[in-house]
């Protein structure tokens, strides 16, 4: 990241835009000053615009699509993943077989599959023209990078319910990070039904998870860590509601920050040796090779879905899907294996209801105001 940014700070003091020649000049014009006639140093801090007025049966369809497709591939991809991890392979009769543990080469062929997958869809069908440096794709990329790693170094140091009610209240941060990172503003509402979202499904799983027989003490090196998590997570998907306004497709925003993923994965396995001997492991069990396809092709639908639902609805609202898929995995296992709720999780779950239909009202409340403005606005330009 060092050497990439003193490269950017380079070219523009050079002026290299306008005095570049050659044939690395494509090339740098596309990393560092991207297409769009801006200015070098403009951030795309605008908000994101809004789609056009479409009817609200339409929206709600498009929004349950989203929550549907990415539930169904996160549920799937976990699945999945567990699968793979715990699996031996290789066993026979006399012997035990092997397990794979490097949960971060999983990774890195699930970002290899989502760039090949986006890149030919991008070259193969027309495309928005291409507005945004490519370097600015690297800042969602690295701190979701960093974001992973807060999240799974906190889990050795805070405890089952800080874990719980720090994932579950995600929803406020991501709003407060909207406004530092793209300056989105939100109605006294919003905030109202993301807290109520947060607390109810805090009661949920907090009532009705399976809490872990060795969880740990909560230290503040874990709060430290799990601010960071909420953090780095909170940037990553507003800065990447805030590329939207480059006027990109969600495709061209999967290949470009898989690229950048792709590129820090690599670095980290090739610092830690393990990247040759996940491709060894790999060439010696093809059912691991059939597993890793369907787990990249279950992480790949699912990203799409991600950079669609920012795209249409903002960081926030899929946030709040994803808050809400912890809570529906839990009661999904409770309904399936005779699980029973309990009373305080059955209120979360009534507060969760609650929160949703009060935001749908409000919403909707909103947009009849709009709409009874306009007519006098109208009326007043013909006279």
């Amino acid at each position: 990241m060092v050497p990439g940014y003193l490269l950017v700070q380079y070219f523009r003091r050079k002026n290299y835009l306008e005095t570049g020649r050659g044939l690395c000049f494509p090339l740098v014009k596309t990393c560092v000053f991207g297409n769009e006639p801006k200015a070098p140093d403009e951030v795309p801090l605008a908000p994101r615009a809004e789609p056009a007025e479409t009817s609200p049966t339409w929206q709600a369809l498009k929004l349950l699509f989203c929550a549907a497709g990415l539930q169904v591939s996160y549920l799937t991809w976990g699945v999945l993943q567990e699968r793979v991890m715990t699996r031996s392979y290789g066993a026979t009769a006399t012997l035990p077989g092997e397990r794979f543990s490097d949960s971060q080469f999983l990774v890195l062929m699930n970002r290899v599959l989502a760039l090949t997958v986006s890149g030919l869809y991008c070259i193969l069908c027309k495309q928005p023209r291409h507005g945004a440096p490519m370097y600015r794709y690297s800042f969602a990329s690295l701190s979701n990078v960093l974001s992973s790693w807060c999240q799974y170094e906190a889990l050795k140091f805070v405890s089952f319910p800080t874990q719980v009610l720090a994932k579950a209240s995600k929803v406020i941060p991501v709003m407060l990070m909207g406004k530092l990172v793209s300056r989105r503003s939100y109605e006294h509402w919003e905030y109202l039904t993301a807290g109520l979202v947060s607390i109810g499904v805090s009661m949920f799983l907090l009532s009705s998870g399976p809490e872990p027989h060795s969880s740990p003490a909560t230290t503040l090196s874990g709060l430290i860590l799990l601010a960071g998590y909420i953090a780095f997570d909170s940037f990553t998907s507003n800065w990447q509601d805030a590329l939207f306004a480059y006027k990109m497709s969600s495709v061209q925003m999967m290949f470009g920050v898989n690229f950048f993923s792709c590129l820090f994965t690599v670095g980290s396995l090739l610092e830690q040796g393990a990247l040759l001997e996940g491709v060894r492991f790999m060439g010696r069990h093809s059912e691991f090779a059939a597993h890793t396809l369907l787990l990249s092709i279950c992480s790949a639908c699912g990203q799409l879905f991600i950079f669609y639902t920012i795209g249409q609805f903002g960081a926030a609202v899929f946030t709040i899907i994803m808050t809400l898929r912890q809570a529906f995995a839990i009661l999904l296992s409770c309904l399936l294996y005779g699980h029973t709720v309990t009373v305080v999780g059955g209120l979360g779950v009534a507060v969760v209801f609650a929160a949703l239909l009060l935001r749908v009202y409000a919403r909707g409340r909103l947009k009849q105001r709009g709409k009874k403005v306009v007519p006098v606005e109208s009326s007043v330009q013909k006279v």
